[in-house]
């Protein structure tokens, strides 16, 4: 009987060239395809296919996309989690899903071993077997990028082509990219060199500033309890609202970063993120949040959230600490209901209106004039004990 492999499909240049080389170098092998949907866009039908000719027995292609927004982007959103200040996380979130649908597919299949065509460079063979390792650590990994002899992805081109397997990679358009719901990132080819300028032809998903739309637009966006739910005053499914607010974001320029970031693995790396639909929900959220949560709670939970985007950036989706942390941050949510109006042009997102249901900020209070809870003269007996510490150490060095 032959042993079964579970192998994280894609149908990209990496899983592509996977399929034959398993079955070239594992005797009585049976690879089965799994193809996680969660918002990239691909024809899933296509997909499917080219796993079985490139040599599957089996293939699934399952949509995932809504747990995908409602398990790891809703929870990041109420974090408002990034990697280093500034990466979305869209590779990270994913790759839990991902992962779980494997060890599902496995179990379904009786399948003792799960393959992925992560590099041994990169950060995602750690996400992947990290999810395995926590689901089912009986599960054995096979990582063909730490075995075979393939060095480069020029390489896996050739490999591909003498095995006839059509692939979209090109040695002169040499990109790694990943695409999903939240997000596209492309690395590689000239973007290892620093001094270069990334080419602005290589967007997936947005236009740059410049090419934008002349015309401001304003959006409404309602979160209940630190999820967006509308969108506009039209209240959408999960999936469809990320897919309408990226709509907007494409198309006013917003969401591209270009940063060198720190991998988990130890080596620095060059990307290319678009997260168009993300940026703006993390604004709007942001800006929200400012008029419902109080300073200490909002900043203890800024520094907070440094830690959740770590965690999910080294894939420890499935660890104690990164559900401790979220139910933190559901318990910061409770009071972050209502809706922010933002201005959107030319790559720049403007408040234009906070509408919180409870918030914190009351104008009879904050304003200049005089307030039933806050008399002037308070202040300077505030100030003389807020300041004495810095009084007496002055004393003590005889200024």
């Amino acid at each position: 009987m032959k042993e079964k492999v579970v192998l994280a499909y894609s149908g990209g240049l990496d899983t592509s060239i996977t399929i034959p080389w398993l079955k070239e170098n594992y005797d009585d092998i049976e690879v089965i395809a799994c193809c996680g949907n969660v918002g990239q866009d691909d024809n899933m039908e296509d997909v499917y296919k080219k796993a079985l000719e490139s040599g599957a027995s089996k293939a699934y292609v399952d949509d995932i996309s809504e747990e995908f927004v409602t398990t790891t982007i809703y929870a990041a959103i109420k974090a408002e989690a990034k990697y280093e200040g500034k990466y979305l996380l869209g590779t990270s979130l994913a790759r839990p899903i991902i992962a779980k649908k494997l060890v599902e597919v496995a179990h379904k299949e009786g399948a003792k071993y799960i393959c992925h065509g992560c590099t041994g460079k990169g950060n995602d063979q750690v996400r992947f077997e990290a999810t395995i390792a926590a689901l089912d650590p009986t599960i054995k990994v096979i990582a063909p990028w730490r075995i075979w002899d393939i060095k480069s992805r020029e390489d896996a081109i050739d490999y591909a082509n003498e095995h006839g397997i059509k692939v979209k990679a090109t040695k002169e358009k040499i990109y790694s990219e990943d695409a999903n719901l939240w997000h596209v990132s492309t690395e590689g080819g000239d973007i290892e060199h620093l001094e270069n300028e990334h080419k602005e032809d290589i967007y997936k998903e947005c236009v740059t500033p410049e090419q934008a739309c002349d015309t401001p637009e304003y959006a409404e966006i309602y979160f209940e309890k630190g999820v967006p739910k509308k969108l506009n005053g039209v209240e959408m499914a999960p999936v469809e609202l990320i897919q309408a607010v990226n709509a907007l974001g494409k198309k006013h320029g917003i969401g591209i970063i270009d940063i060198v970031e720190n991998r988990l693995v130890g080596m620095k790396s060059r990307g290319i993120y678009e997260t168009p639909g993300g940026t703006i929900l993390y604004e709007a959220h942001n800006i929200l949040e400012s008029a419902c949560i109080d300073k200490e709670t909002l900043h203890f939970k800024q520094r907070v959230a440094i830690k959740f985007g770590e965690l999910i950036y080294d894939g420890l989706w499935y660890s104690k600490l990164r559900e401790a942390i979220e139910a933190f941050m559901d318990c910061t949510q409770e009071n972050v209901t209502g809706t922010v109006k933002v201005k959107l042009y030319k790559g720049n997102i403007k408040p234009a209106g906070i509408f919180a249901d409870s918030p914190l900020y009351d104008e009879s209070i904050s304003s200049f004039g005089n307030s039933e809870y806050y008399d002037h003269h308070d202040a300077e007996g505030f100030i003389n004990l807020f300041t004495l510490p810095l009084k007496i150490r002055a004393m003590k060095e005889g200024k």
